[in-house]
């Protein structure tokens, strides 16, 4: 007596497909239309996600995505957070930043590195003294090398991370054949803070990089974390990205072989498909981290060199010393009442509005 398997097919009739085939094929329909987020679903159909790996166009001739293209799709995924990590270089913060307030979606600020020995890496932001280190690592990496490009050591990563306070988190991406020496150093120098980034697209080998990967998170300690190594933000714009890898490595398209992805996998997977291809608890250690990552850029504000006030001075009894010392050379007998009473107002205005030291800055290039 034959029974009934999955979607009514007879395991017992010959020639029929068994259930795997079947799965099988249903993910394979859901990879060819995972572009359309679709009908929201339920809460908790789809396992939640935050994405901590993701290039927009200010990674010149890399990223195939505006910000805004990126965020949209991220809020139509129904994402819980989204980090913009372009390589060496915060240059379309800003409008990542002004993207995800639009959208009500989180922004992650951070940065795709690869160091001269060929490690790579991302630096997620948790705290405002962590933008700062970044910022300081990014400068330092630019100013070593010629325009377009950046230096970047070991040694340089230790001066800035080690032993500092924290505030930034590490994800480590394993390249194809992964040298443990590097998360290992990564774990020395980061402890806790380091992370293995598990980056999955569809290839032949997914199942076996995924049990290399976890096998070599236990062994170094890391804590394993989905992500999508993210160069565009629908499936669609993969031509785009082809044409401007072959720009980059001055190729003509036809000629550029192993340069190109695999497939179109490095877009913006709805959480349908990522739920096909990651175990759960790595999609879910995605949005952990994220959720860590505290720092707003809405937190920055600029502070004006220390040494435009003279010691035993604030930048408010400074200007309206110079401000009195004005009035005296201007008016030796003493202002008019009504100039001295405006000059009040506006000192008063000033002071609320703690833009002393832009008027000291001013001041101070006059003078010179």
């Amino acid at each position: 007596m034959s029974q009934d398997g999955i979607d009514g097919v007879d395991r017992d009739t010959p020639g029929a497909r068994p259930p795997r085939a079947l799965e099988v094929a249903r993910r394979m329909r859901i990879a060819a239309n995972d572009d359309a987020p679709g009908q929201a679903p339920a809460d908790g159909e789809f396992p939640a996600y935050a994405e901590l790996h993701c290039l927009s166009d200010f990674s010149f001739l890399r990223g195939a995505a505006s910000a805004e293209e990126l965020f949209l799709r991220a809020q139509a995924c129904g994402y819980e957070a989204l980090a913009i990590t372009d390589e060496c270089s915060l240059a379309g913060i800003v409008r990542a930043f002004e993207a995800s307030r639009e959208c009500g979606l989180k922004l992650v600020v951070g940065s795709e590195f690869r160091l001269q020995d060929g490690l790579r890496l991302v630096a997620l932001v948790e705290t405002l003294a962590g933008y700062t280190q970044l910022c300081e690592l990014i400068t330092q990496a630019r100013r070593a090398a010629g325009k377009g490009s950046y230096l970047l050591t070991r040694a340089d990563i230790e001066s800035q991370f080690r032993n500092t306070p924290p505030g930034v988190f590490a994800l480590w991406l394993p390249g194809r054949q992964p040298e443990a020496g590097q998360g290992r150093w990564l774990r020395e120098v980061f402890a806790a803070r380091a992370f293995l980034a598990v980056e999955l697209h569809r290839e032949r080998d997914d199942a076996a990089r995924l049990d290399e990967l976890l096998a070599l998170a236990l062994e170094l300690r890391l804590q394993p974390v989905a992500a999508g190594d993210v160069h565009m933000d629908l499936r669609r714009q993969r031509r785009l990205q082809d044409t401007m890898t072959a720009i980059r490595h001055g190729l003509p398209l036809a000629e550029c072989g192993q340069h190109l992805f695999r497939n179109g996998e490095r877009h913006l997977r709805t959480r349908r498909a990522l739920g096909n291809i990651y175990p759960h608890a790595l999609l879910q250690a995605a949005v952990a981290l994220a959720r860590r990552c505290h720092f707003t850029m809405d937190q920055i504000r600029y502070r004006y060199p220390a040494e435009l006030v003279p010691e035993g001075h604030t930048p408010s009894s400074h200007l309206r010393a110079l401000t009195e010392a004005g009035m005296r050379k201007r008016w030796p007998q003493g202002a008019p009442p009504h100039i001295a009473q405006q000059i009040e107002k506006e000192l008063a205005l000033i002071a609320v509005k703690e833009y002393e030291a832009f008027f000291l800055t001013v001041e101070d290039i006059v003078r010179f």
